[in-house]
């Protein structure tokens, strides 16, 4: 057991958004019928993403949409396509990426409201199914390649597509790799693998490849540990897709956080944002919501 020495902090969060019903579908997808079998699923959002000028951008996996939230939390249809686009970042000159479980790492073109297709194999193989995206600050993109994979079938993998082109798999033992982000050193990744329900943490060696990966935090539920985030004091923020709750963990693996949803248990994702980066915002996918925590009490 575990020994704390003082118990985690419970933040509590606020709707800060939900789906239009004018975009809400009650339509039968294949997605939904692999993924959430049986259950009713008019939309399933996901990877929230800031631009420069304060828009949230998420997606809707199902059903092929990436949507703009306004700061005046007015929603907008951005582009529909074939696709089932997962994870999406944006990276500082304002580049807006997509890992599609479909086509793999895509690029939206957000004026034009079309998609390009950026890598969608290696070496002729086609992937498993992309699930999320890092940038990092040299603008190598990290993603995850999750498709079915669990304890069942520990053939996830973990991708750095680099700026010159060359693609590296860093892992190809991953249980379920998901949500992933660099340390403020960018000299360990840390990827949630949500079939083992834990966080493994990856340290670079000097020629750039992963070396003595391990767990670094462990949870529990049915499902797992989904996308993630980290603030500038290496603070890892865990959405946990079946708790309902976004875990924070200290450096050192201390759970010293847990901020509770106001809506339903899926919380999938999370993006820090606001005056001085002090809110986390969170999706909960099922309920089609996007919540909002003040995280800067961790500072006092």
């Amino acid at each position: 057991m575990m020994y704390l020495e003082t118990p985690p902090r419970l933040i509590e969060t606020k709707a800060f958004s939900a789906m239009p019903d004018e975009f809400r579908r009650k339509e039968r997808t294949e997605w939904a019928d692999a993924n959430r079998p049986g259950a009713v699923t008019d939309c399933f959002i996901e990877g929230p993403s800031f631009d420069a000028d304060g828009n949230l951008y998420i997606v809707d996996i199902p059903f092929g949409r990436i949507f703009r939230i306004s700061p005046d939390k007015k929603w907008s249809l951005v582009v529909e396509y074939d696709g089932w686009p997962n994870g999406l970042k944006i990276s500082r000159d304002g580049r807006i990426l997509v890992a599609d479980y479909r086509h793999g790492i895509m690029e939206l073109d957000a004026r034009a409201g079309q998609m390009r297709k950026l890598l969608t194999s290696r070496n002729s193989e086609s992937f498993r199914g992309c699930n999320d995206l890092h940038l990092a600050k040299n603008g190598d993109i990290y993603f995850t390649d999750q498709g079915q994979t669990g304890l069942h079938d520990p053939t996830g993998r973990v991708y750095r597509l680099k700026t010159d082109g060359r693609l590296d798999c860093l892992i190809n033992t991953g249980v379920s790799p998901n949500g992933l982000v660099l340390d403020p050193a960018e000299a360990v990744l840390f990827v949630a693998m949500t079939r083992d329900n834990a966080v493994w943490r990856m340290p670079f060696m000097k020629d750039g490849s992963v070396s003595k990966v391990g767990r670094f935090c462990s949870m529990f539920g049915p499902s797992g540990p989904d996308g993630m985030t980290m603030d500038s004091r290496g603070r890892l923020f865990v959405a946990h897709a079946s708790l309902g709750h976004v875990f924070v963990f200290a450096p050192n693996g201390e759970l010293i956080a847990r901020i509770k949803s106001c809506a339903g248990q899926s919380c999938t994702n999370v993006a820090i944002g606001g005056k001085d980066n002090g809110e986390l915002y969170i999706t909960e996918s099922v309920t089609g919501t996007v919540m909002v925590a003040d995280i800067s009490v961790l500072d006092r």
